[in-house]
């Protein structure tokens, strides 16, 4: 099957006829990408739908339906703009191969609004004709023709959403329609399908060879069977109610305990440690100025006068020299006059006596230009009060500084947590804002765990519906043998059961046979997807739940948890490409929101990778966000895109127009 192309008439947010070429290939040449680009509300899902009804009418599994009547979605659907008298229309051309002969199909859906019902009308076209005819008895047998092509079960396999693909990655089982549709893809349905005509078969024979007291007797289990039946179909239903209203529960008691949260509650439930906190926090600051008073006691304030304390030392130590030199010249002058006495005792020549007298008045000048001037000492520090001064500036200053400057920083440190804490204690709720948040979350608890109970009382009530179910069973088997017996047509029924025995060994056959060619081609999608061969050896399908499971090159079971949330999608897509494969059927793909949520590796994975790969038809619906310019780029480096439009929306007039292009040239 091959779409051709897409009409929209007053469809949706599609003012106006709008006629979309769907035709993968570009230039005469295959190219299987048509890309859609369009912003969040822009009509993208509206072109999906648009496909499912055309294709499905009031079977269509439509996003915008909901609970919706058909005929409250055709008026719903119908644009706001549309002229009264004019109608609205869905058309969709495509192609299909059929015993080596191509014939065209033209589905033409249209409406008025408050219409109880669309108008179906199919054309056909093939080699033999030369224009579009239309077949009135196809029109009137449809929905049974086209379950032949694409059955409105695996539909979603082939026309999905990035949402459908998340859902399907987080759940540990596939859901039901999935199983359902992997069933069909599979041929499954049929060996069910035989097992419960003949069933019924068997049921038809019991009766007919019932007399009236066997039929009574017959009709009383069957009736009872009928009735338990009905009783665990209806508490299946309850049990899905109360899980849906768990779920809600359990969303509602999240949200209180976030606003009991975010509006100060845990905060006021804390509230006495706080004002422990600060109380602490208190002392240790009044700790610290303590400190730093008994610093100030000390010489710290000397610090205030350094440059006078080393002008100080300074000026000791240059009278301490100076009186040096007095002793030193002192002495000197006395030997020096001793000996000009000695020398003149000796009777030297009067020259050399001049000589010598020179020399020494030399020295003796020298000596009192060391000493300086000659005013008395105005300090007068001794050896100690110098040493002391020495030790106040280069020991006792520097420490007391470094001291207090810690001291100073602790105290700081503590009164930025005595204003956090006192900030705390401000956002904390008001006792009575935090009794009626407290409550609040009581009752979601509560409400949990009532739900919670009600689930687990129904699910109780099923199993033991289950047990009297297998219990009528047996009754109604014991008796079919004991009447068969006494009619002598044990036969047939034993037929039956021999034929239902085979069929049960040909169905678990069957299903293995297929769910390891199954395996092989998930597992090769998968690792095709994920380009990380070491992580994955092996893709196992469980033949009762159809959950996956995954093992490494070792054999070892691989935790889903251990996946990231990219991971687990491309292995819900590897999933759905692998049933694709399978199926050996021809069909377009179909992706709305391709991918959403994924990192970039994971993106450029899909991109090169799967998009083109996926079917030889893949129409993808994204927003700018999510096949960007990178994307775009490679996807036409790749040579895969054979037509991209935008859908440009127009907020004032809530109507979108379908354009050549994309987000980017």
């Amino acid at each position: 099957m091959q779409f051709l192309e897409l009409v929209l008439k007053n469809f949706g947010p599609y003012a106006g006829t709008q006629t979309i070429n769907l035709r993968p290939e570009k230039d005469g040449n295959p190219c299987p990408i048509v890309l859609f680009g369009g912003m969040n509300g822009g009509g993208k899902t509206t072109l999906m739908d648009a496909i499912r009804l055309a294709l499905y009418g009031g079977r269509a599994q439509c996003s915008t339906r909901g609970n919706l009547s058909y005929s409250d979605f055709l008026n719903q659907s119908v644009n706001r703009h549309t002229p009264p008298l004019d109608d609205t229309r869905v058309e969709l051309i495509f192609e299909q191969i059929q015993d080596d002969k191509l014939t065209k199909f033209k589905i033409v859906r249209y409406w008025k609004k408050a219409d109880t019902k669309d108008n179906l009308s199919i054309l056909m076209y093939s080699e033999f004709v030369t224009d579009w005819w239309a077949d009135k008895a196809l029109s009137n047998t449809w929905d049974e023709y086209i379950e032949t092509m694409l059955p409105v079960g695996i539909s979603n396999l082939f026309l999905f959403d990035g949402e459908q693909v998340k859902e399907l990655a987080e759940l540990e089982t596939p859901p039901e329609f999935v199983v359902g549709a992997i069933k069909s893809l599979l041929g499954l349905e049929l060996a069910e399908r035989l097992a419960v005509d003949l069933e019924i078969l068997a049921s038809r024979k019991r009766k007919e060879m019932s007399g009236k007291k066997d039929l009574a007797a017959l009709e009383q289990i069957e009736e009872k069977l009928n009735k338990i039946t009905d009783k665990k179909t209806d508490a299946e239903q309850d049990a899905a109610n109360l899980k849906n209203k768990l779920e809600q529960a359990q969303k509602n008691q999240q949200q209180a305990s976030d606003k009991f949260i975010y509006e100060g509650g845990k905060i006021a439930a804390d509230r006495s440690q706080l004002d422990r906190q600060l109380n602490d926090y208190r002392a240790a600051a009044e700790k610290s100025r303590e400190a730093m008073i008994e610093l100030a006691s000390n010489t710290l304030p000397l610090a205030l006068i350094s440059p006078l304390l080393s002008q100080a030392k300074t000026q000791a130590e240059t009278e301490a020299s100076q009186q040096r030199a007095k002793i030193a010249q002192n002495i000197i002058k006395e030997k020096s006059d001793r000996l000009l006495n000695y020398i003149a005792e000796i009777s030297l020549q009067p020259e050399q006596l001049d000589k010598i007298q020179d020399f020494i008045r030399q020295e003796n000048r020298q000596l009192e230009q060391q000493i300086g001037s000659d005013n008395p000492p105005w300090l007068a520090a001794d050896n100690d009060n110098i040493q002391q001064i020495e030790n106040i500036l280069n020991y006792q200053i520097p420490f007391q500084q470094s001291t207090a400057a810690e001291t100073i920083e602790k105290i700081q440190n503590i009164e930025s947590e005595i204003d956090f804490t006192d900030r705390q204690l401000a956002t904390a709720a008001s006792p009575e804002a935090y009794k009626e948040l407290e409550i609040e979350v009581k009752n979601t608890q509560q409400a949990v765990a009532n739900a919670a109970a009600d689930l687990e009382s129904v699910n109780r009530y099923i199993e033991e519906l289950d047990r009297e179910l297998t219990q009528a069973k047996k009754e109604l088997e014991n008796y079919s043998s004991e009447y068969i017996t006494i009619r002598n047509s044990q036969h047939i029924i034993a037929s039956i059961a021999k034929a239902q025995a085979t069929l049960k060994q040909f169905k678990e056959k069957l299903t293995l046979k297929k769910l390891n060619k199954l395996e092989v081609e998930i597992t090769e999608c998968f690792r095709y997807l994920l380009h990380k061969t070491d992580l994955v050896h092996r893709v196992a399908i469980d033949t009762q739940t159809f959950s996956l499971s995954i093992y490494d090159t070792e054999g070892k079971q691989v935790p889903k948890h251990r996946l990231s949330a990219g991971e687990k999608q491309l292995l819900a897509i590897a999933f759905l490409w692998g049933l694709a494969r399978v199926s050996g059927r021809q069909l377009p793909v179909a992706i709305d929101t391709p991918l959403g949520r994924l990192d970039s590796s994971h993106r450029n994975n899909l991109v090169e990778r799967y998009f083109p790969s996926a079917s030889h038809q893949v129409i993808l619906l994204s927003t700018d966000t999510e096949i960007g310019k990178t994307e775009y780029d490679k996807l036409q480096e790749l040579e895969a895109i054979a037509h991209s439009y935008i859908l440009q929306y127009d907020s004032a007039k809530r109507q979108t127009t379908v354009e050549t292009g994309y987000f980017w040239p």
